[in-house]
């Protein structure tokens, strides 16, 4: 089956990236206080909400790339505006894919607006498993089941925390952004004339390499700022999807007006670790897994995963995955290091 390649532009989808960020800052490699200073901007109950709505869904792809243009935060309030108020949380959270019986069982949460042990126990067997696999964190199922026992009253509240959201941060901030992603997308299109779509993937995602593509019809590349260098792949539709590459250029940073560069800072401290220094020479010997290194270097997984999420978010390593593979592999990317002593150079001597 021949893939096919779209192209989508928004600041509507950094706009949720970016509430995933300042909500786990050390995921990403933001200074925590800064992130938490930006959620304090916020009133108490709008604040509680969106921290709520991690639990319920993280960028809800399907409904962003329906909006209309210019597809940005007036765009998403306008658009959520239009949705009766006790739908808004079934409009974002179910995708095109979500699991039919989990959907189901919250669906006559909704209905009865009370939930049951029953329930929890369908979504901890059908739901949670699938998000594991999707690489999503697992979810509050209590948090997951109150707000869908009374969605009416969480869709007024969540619209209302967006609104407060773009008014004390988003809106100055995709004025920021947007010209970054006008040129990310034109780097994109440009390379996308030259590149197969796993060689493409791989260059705008500083190392994510595809082993087997995933099986289907279409994808839709879109630049991300405050994703950047992650991808965040989601669901367009049932044979659809969307991927998020990095869009942030090396020389900015995430907060503004900082001076040191985001990528020059975070390759420093991947580097500085002596772990992290060992975990790349072993990388440099062979494709290794997290399990492999892990007993090779006698840790924990979890502690394993820390140091690989650090090296990922540095872009100091290739992260391969497949479509058939069980597990996920890394090896040390090489031209990032002779990228890391040129960044270095040109921000001490510019």
């Amino acid at each position: 089956m021949d893939l096919q390649l779209d192209w989508d532009l928004g600041t509507a989808y950094d706009m949720f990236v970016s509430l995933e960020v300042l909500h786990h800052p050390d995921k990403y490699g933001l200074r925590g206080a800064w992130a938490a200073g930006v959620r304090a901007r916020l009133p108490t109950d709008e604040r509680e909400t969106l921290e709520q709505s991690q639990d319920l869904f993280n960028i809800p792809f399907h409904w962003i790339h329906g909006l209309p243009q210019p597809k940005d935060g007036a765009a998403v309030l306008w658009s959520l505006g239009r949705i009766p108020a006790a739908e808004r949380l079934a409009t974002l959270m179910l995708s095109p894919r979500t699991p039919r019986q989990a959907a189901r069982t919250l669906q006559e949460v909704a209905a009865r607006q009370d939930w049951s042990e029953a329930d929890r126990q369908v979504l901890r067997s059908v739901y949670v498993p699938w998000r594991k696999e999707k690489g999503l964190r697992a979810p509050n199922l209590v948090v997951l089941l109150d707000c869908w026992a009374q969605a009416e009253d969480f869709g007024r509240r969540y619209a209302r925390a967006l609104q407060a959201y773009h008014e004390a941060f988003f809106v100055e901030e995709e004025k920021r952004i947007r010209p970054a992603l006008e040129r990310a997308l034109e780097r994109a299109q440009a390379l996308a004339q030259d590149l197969a779509l796993p060689d493409l993937v791989e260059q705008l995602s500083q190392g994510l390499r595809f082993v087997e593509l995933p099986q289907v019809a279409k994808v839709t590349l879109a630049p991300s700022y405050w994703g950047t260098p992650f991808v965040f792949m989601g669901e367009a539709g049932p044979k659809s999807d969307i991927w998020l590459f990095g869009a942030r250029p090396e020389q900015d940073s995430l907060v503004p007006g900082e001076v040191v560069p985001d990528a020059l800072l975070q390759t420093l401290k991947a580097l500085s670790d002596p772990t992290r220094l060992r975990i790349l020479r072993y990388l440099a010997e062979a494709p290794h897994t997290p399990a492999e290194l892990a007993r090779r270097l006698r840790l924990r997984a979890p502690t394993v995963s820390h140091h690989l999420t650090a090296l990922r978010r540095a872009g100091l390593v290739h992260l391969m995955l497949g479509e058939d593979m069980d597990r996920e592999a890394y090896t040390t990317r090489v031209e990032a290091l002779t990228a890391a002593y040129n960044a270095l150079k040109n921000f001490l001597y510019e």
